[in-house]
């Protein structure tokens, strides 16, 4: 059973979980609060025993937590020779990651906080730093899973702790993040107007109508969520701090990137220092596998790593969630490839490899570097982006 008991500190509540193997070889899952701030301590109020595997972070999209990679993490451990740790974790200001006392961007910890994908790459290196890798002491780096905005900042990971990052895997990774909205920083607490217009916003994106007609277009089947995940995500809206959160979001900017000479996604793509899977829905309505070809691009600029892309057949933007069994299969063939046999490892049996879940089948294809190249039509697409 998964749950997250916030254990109040000084600081902000970081709400995480991880998933392991018992001695029975059942996958089971553990679940932690931790408390951090720049000079925090953190104390997670679970511990085991060491791994030997390189230990696995999944990264969620966004307005989600850590229960959107459920039907994941489970696979990911069954799926694994050894005894591998899969963490989840919720970025500050959405699932259970929050400051101790929020008051709408008011109080004492809110205040100074801007909500940026900057905030949350400092939230999970610190993370990595003194709640993993502790507990892993064969382990110097971690692989890193990211979905949605969680590849976005998996790549900025990797760009600003290249010793952290053993290699990432990107499931329909969104290029762009932070949408730098004029007249206000992001930093709470939020000017009258921002405050207002972000409080409008918010109230109609987190109705119920809407998360469904959302997570419709989202996905590629409509069997493959309910109404538990409707009101989970809606769940996480009603704190006291969800409208400050959601301001500053939208008026703060997009990602510092650290790799030399790079300012942005693509370009950071094209100096990662890993080896990178992507493993993309191909009924994604927003990040399409034209997106995945300018990745693709990008990372074969590099003459040092490899990166491989698999594309997933009736599964949209969260292929961790819409097919979890196919996406599992991929992801774990990638993991326990040593690192330098990434490159001819086999991610799909056959030409075509299917998989069933119980909303309906999913086929997996690799796309080689034959059928990369970019048409007119795909870098029209991209070229905004």
């Amino acid at each position: 059973m998964f749950g997250l008991p916030n254990i109040p500190r000084r600081g902000h509540h970081i709400g995480y979980e991880d998933c392991r193997k018992k001695q029975d070889d059942v996958a089971s899952s553990s679940a932690a609060a931790v408390a951090t701030t720049s000079s925090a301590t953190i104390d997670p109020s679970s511990r085991g025993a060491s791994a030997e595997e390189t230990p696995v972070l999944l990264l969620n999209g966004f307005g989600v937590g850590t229960f959107h990679q459920h039907r994941l993490m489970p696979k990911l451990i069954d799926g694994s020779d050894g005894n591998r740790v899969v963490y989840g974790i919720d970025y500050l200001g959405q699932g259970r990651s929050w400051p101790i006392d929020c008051d709408d961007g008011e109080s004492e910890s809110e205040r100074g906080l801007r909500y940026c994908i900057n905030t949350w790459a400092d939230q999970i290196i610190e993370f990595i730093e003194e709640v993993i890798l502790p507990e892993h002491t064969s382990s110097k780096k971690i692989h890193l899973v990211g979905n949605s905005v969680g590849g976005y900042l998996s790549v900025v990971l990797a760009s600003k702790r290249p010793d952290l990052i053993s290699s990432v895997s990107l499931l329909n990774a969104t290029p762009v993040w932070g949408l730098n909205a004029p007249g206000w920083s992001g930093v709470l607490p939020a000017p009258f107007l921002p405050k207002r217009i972000g409080r409008y916003l918010f109230d109609r994106i987190r109705d119920l109508n809407t998360i469904e007609r959302f997570l419709d277009e989202t996905y590629s089947n409509r069997l493959a969520f309910d109404d538990d995940l409707m009101k989970r995500i809606r769940g996480m809206t009603e704190g006291p701090g969800g409208h400050a959160a959601f301001a500053s979001i939208l008026w703060s900017p997009p990602a510092e990137f650290d790799a030399e000479e790079s300012t942005d996604f693509y370009g950071s793509l094209g100096k990662l220092d890993c080896d990178c899977l992507l493993v993309f829905g191909k009924d994604d309505p927003w990040c399409k596998p034209a997106f995945a070809k300018r990745m693709c691009e990008c990372l074969g600029k590099r003459s040092d790593h490899v990166h491989r892309y698999v594309e997933v057949e009736n599964a949209g933007h969260c292929p961790n969630h819409e097919a979890p069994t196919a996406t599992a299969a991929i992801v774990n063939r990638w993991l326990e490839a040593d690192e330098g046999a990434r490159c001819v490892i086999k991610l799909v049996e056959g030409n075509t490899e299917e998989f069933k879940e119980e909303w309906g089948m999913n086929y997996i294809r690799e796309i080689g570097a034959d059928e990369i190249s970019m048409s007119i039509f795909d870098r029209i697409i991209t070229k905004f982006v």
